[in-house]
């Protein structure tokens, strides 16, 4: 089972090495596919550095800045081509943490797609929130849950794995989201496809160094966003995946 973990970047040179180490020394083979939209910090050429000490680590290079969504379709589609097995998905700034790779990989031997989830069982484990944006996170949870009948614990996490056959069926060139809602339609389209889907329980902490990417527009979508999915699809017409299941 070949492996991989997208990680997209823009000016996360403080936070990019130390990700990259703490993903390739994990027990279970993983490589590392950086996406780059062109970061003025020099976060690329960091990369580039590494690269030349260890075959297992990617870059991909993008102009401008494009966005979350269109980082991982452009990243996920690299590993499809490279014919990668697995393919995991998570942040930058250390807000996932690497040594929970084991928990979704261990998930994905009976599911599908595997969602690290920060609100498992129940149970709240983010660590360095303020009581207003852990509110904001469960009220979105709730929110994406209520609009689109999804019914994970953690709907907008961006610590994921998939098998290869999900991002092949799911049509990855009709993904109309390029915020934190990527999350929510990607989930979305896994769903109606009929994968199973699971999760595991991980630990959020909120980065320590670098900025957030949060802006108005991004929450302007994640809010539309799971409106839009449950009432004109997104144009998710009847088709059938690779395995011969309906996506509708």
């Amino acid at each position: 089972m070949r492996s991989v973990v997208v990680i997209p970047t823009y000016n996360e040179r403080e936070n990019i090495l130390r990700i990259i180490e703490a993903v390739l020394r994990q027990p279970e083979h993983f490589d590392v596919l950086i996406v780059d939209d062109g970061s003025p910090d020099g976060t690329a050429d960091i990369v580039r550095g590494l690269q030349g000490q260890n075959e297992r680590i990617k870059l991909l290079c993008r102009t401008g800045r494009r966005g979350l969504g269109l980082s991982y379709v452009d990243g996920f589609k690299a590993c499809i081509a490279e014919n990668y097995d697995r393919i995991f998905e998570m942040d930058a700034d250390y807000s996932h943490d690497p040594d929970d790779l084991g928990k979704l990989a261990k998930s994905l031997e009976e599911h599908d797609m595997a969602i690290g989830s920060r609100y498992f069982g129940g149970r709240v484990s983010v660590l360095n929130w303020p009581i207003s944006r852990l509110a904001l996170s469960v009220f979105a949870g709730c929110y994406v849950r209520l609009v689109t009948g999804l019914k994970q614990s953690d709907p907008t996490s961006g610590f994921r794995g998939f098998r290869s056959a999900v991002l092949q069926s799911i049509n990855l060139d009709a993904i109309k989201s390029n915020g934190y809602s990527f999350q929510v339609e990607t989930l979305y389209r896994a769903r109606k496809c009929g994968f199973r889907i699971g999760e595991a329980p991980i630990v959020f902490t909120e980065r320590s160094v670098g900025k957030s990417k949060m802006s108005g527009g991004i929450v302007s979508e994640a809010i539309m966003m799971p409106w839009l999915l449950r009432f004109s699809r997104l144009g998710l017409k009847a088709q059938k995946n690779s395995s011969g299941r309906e996506c509708a």
